[in-house]
């Protein structure tokens, strides 16, 4: 009889533990292709709630985007993580995302809560901007460019590489990082004077940066438009890791755009409750610590702490720019019409 009672104890427990087991729930989450999340943090939701958590990867944030607008109201997942700021205004205005303001936020600077509505809720930052090869440099005896208004002399022609807007996230934002530099009345002839000055474009960051970029391939680029945190990853994963990185980053203000990523609650979801369990469990500072090397951005929630690679190595800019989100998805498509025609005609 004791023994009885105490398995009784025990089963009720359980169940207590994992309400949702029985049910067989499961979460999914839509996200873009570049997404990542370590498996054994995945597991700990998964037990801590009693459901499996399945991910579902598309394409691009632009083209994940059109997915989960096109499926408004019948969403093929119940969080959407990846929108960034480039796009914040076409999710917020197609109204897809459920409010959820999480006890998290207290933690996240203010400068990254740019949805005052709490639908979509920042994960992670990180700085798109040039970084050059070290090597390279020192060999030419040449001095990097300090602006982005350097990189127009001539000696630095047919030495940068960038990415097509239309078809890349860091494209994009240095687009964007143009037009708040010079603004509208002269970030076209900028654009047109890297032209004349021999830049290269490609169509992503992969092609950029792994197959022109010196410090990383056979190319003959030493400028490539990459990310502040990108000489931490050269240092993560090299084979023998050096003291100092073989790349930098160019932080000076007006050289690059800060990019910043949210997820959010599909509206339509039949796991509302849950989903917002899941974004207060990726804002909280076990996930949030894992992010640097999971998908080499910075954490959006202060209190976590940055792993020692990512403190010696990953920079920052200087300053951020004023760009709006609603500024940008006003205006997104005739600037990427506007350089298309100027740089690609």
């Amino acid at each position: 009889m004791v023994l009885y009672k105490i398995i009784s104890v025990l089963l009720l427990l359980c169940s207590m533990a994992f309400p949702a087991m029985a049910a067989d729930q499961v979460l999914r989450v839509m996200s873009h292709d570049s997404f990542s999340m370590d498996a054994a943090h995945v597991r700990a939701f998964e037990e801590a709630h009693g459901v499996k958590v399945r991910f579902l990867k598309a394409s691009g944030t632009g083209a994940a985007l059109n997915q989960a607008i096109l499926s408004r109201g019948k969403p093929m997942a119940d969080v959407f993580y990846g929108v960034d700021n480039t796009f914040m205004g076409r999710a917020l205005e197609a109204d897809i995302f459920l409010p959820h303001a999480s006890p998290l936020l207290e933690n996240v600077p203010d400068h990254l809560k740019l949805d005052p509505s709490f639908r979509l809720t920042p994960m992670a930052h990180g700085d798109i901007c040039i970084n050059y090869d070290k090597a390279w440099f020192a060999q030419k005896g040449l001095q990097p460019p300090a602006s982005l208004k350097d990189l127009l002399k001539p000696e630095y022609k047919g030495l940068l590489v960038v990415q097509n807007p239309a078809t890349s996230s860091p494209g994009l934002g240095f687009l964007l990082a143009t037009v708040d530099a010079f603004g509208e009345d002269g970030w076209l002839a900028f654009w047109e004077g890297l032209r004349k000055n021999d830049v290269r474009v490609v169509a992503s960051w992969k092609e950029a940066y792994w197959g022109h970029f010196t410090a990383a391939s056979k190319g003959k680029r030493p400028l490539v438009v990459s990310y502040g945190a990108s000489p931490a990853a050269e240092v993560h994963f090299a084979e023998n890791k050096p003291e100092k990185s073989p790349t930098a980053a160019i932080t000076a203000k007006g050289t690059g755009f800060r990019q910043v990523e949210f997820a959010g609650i599909l509206r339509g979801t039949a796991l509302p409750e849950l989903a917002a369990l899941w974004l207060d469990w990726m804002l909280d500072k076990p996930v949030q610590e894992a992010i640097p090397l999971s998908m080499f951005m910075f954490p959006a929630n202060e209190k976590a702490e940055l792993p020692e690679v990512f403190q010696r190595h990953a920079v920052k800019l200087e300053g951020t720019g004023g760009l709006s989100s609603e500024r940008i998805h006003a205006m997104r498509e005739v600037w990427m019409d506007s350089w298309t025609r100027a740089v690609l005609r």
